[in-house]
């Protein structure tokens, strides 16, 4: 193995981000070379050698177990979420990589007709490696306008949603706190190579995201596990202004490593006024164009 692996580098960037003052480990007044935890100190408050959990770090060892890799979330102080991520990464390191390319994702019959009964309300749905598999009208108005809705349609000109987030200035202008959902959506993106971690498209699309944006870079060295399930935004959107919005992501039962992504807004709110004034303002003439249409 090249380097420290998924799991190593979990470990560390934890570490890392550990003060033991949040732990319960005394500073004693001594200086300090690295503001976390030291890696004997994991293993003290761990209950395992220091050479063994070196050689987690070092991904140098595959075969902790579950009750180590308890001990080691206790004493990096996990939460659920981070926890739930370390055994899926412990897991995977101790099986022999098996690189094979995934069948396209399509979308379900069922699913379709979720999405026609959504009508009114923005929805997309979202592939393992965060593809734009299909999205409703007002789903597109909102998020995607400035592209063309049929592309979805196709598995090689299908918009990706984290490419969009940190490659696409009309995101940028259009999440006022940009960084929040960038945030968010690098958080998604380390669960799901922790839940494929031998899907070549997923690493591809790291791959791209680490050459062309150093925003991404910056937040994915960070390893936060923090799953965006649901989340406010302020919106700013080319062709109705101002928007509060909640977005939520819901798992698709059927369709393994799908989900549903639903934006819903506060009753009888201005948000929900302008999502009226929305959909009639990009609603499909009879010729099949739209009547208007958002540009970044």
């Amino acid at each position: 193995m090249d380097g420290p692996g998924p799991l190593g580098e979990f470990l560390q960037a934890r570490r890392a981000r550990t003060r033991p003052q949040d732990v319960g480990v005394k500073d004693f007044g001594v200086r300090r070379r690295v503001p976390g935890l030291r890696r004997d100190e994991v293993a003290q408050l761990a209950g395992v050698s220091v050479s063994y959990y070196t050689r987690l770090e070092q991904g140098l060892s595959r075969g902790a177990s579950p009750e180590v890799l308890e001990a080691i979330g206790r004493a990096l102080n996990l939460g659920p979420a981070e926890r739930e991520h370390l055994d899926r990464l412990a897991g995977a390191a101790r099986r022999a990589p098996t690189v094979r390319r995934p069948r396209p994702e399509q979308v379900s019959d069922e699913t379709r007709e979720l999405m026609r009964a959504l009508d009114g309300v923005p929805a997309l749905v979202l592939g393992r490696r965060t593809d734009v598999l299909a999205w409703n009208q007002l789903g597109h108005a909102l998020l995607a306008g400035h592209l063309d809705p049929a592309s979805v349609d196709d598995v090689g000109t299908r918009p990706n949603m984290s490419r969009m987030m940190f490659l696409d200035e009309h995101m940028r202008e259009l999440y006022r706190d940009w960084r929040c959902k960038a945030r968010a959506v690098v958080g998604n993106l380390r669960i799901a190579v922790g839940r494929y971690p031998d899907d070549p498209d997923l690493a591809s699309l790291i791959g791209a995201l680490t050459m062309k944006s150093p925003e991404f870079v910056s937040l994915w060295a960070d390893h936060r596990i923090l799953p965006c399930d649901a989340a406010s935004y302020d919106l700013h959107h080319p062709l109705i202004g101002d928007l509060t919005v909640t977005q939520q992501t819901l798992a698709i039962a059927r369709s393994p490593g799908q989900i549903l992504s639903v934006v819903t807004t506060v009753a009888g709110s201005p948000t929900e006024q302008a999502l009226v004034l929305l959909r009639s303002l990009t609603e499909p003439t009879r010729d099949g164009s739209a009547r208007n249409t958002a540009h970044a």
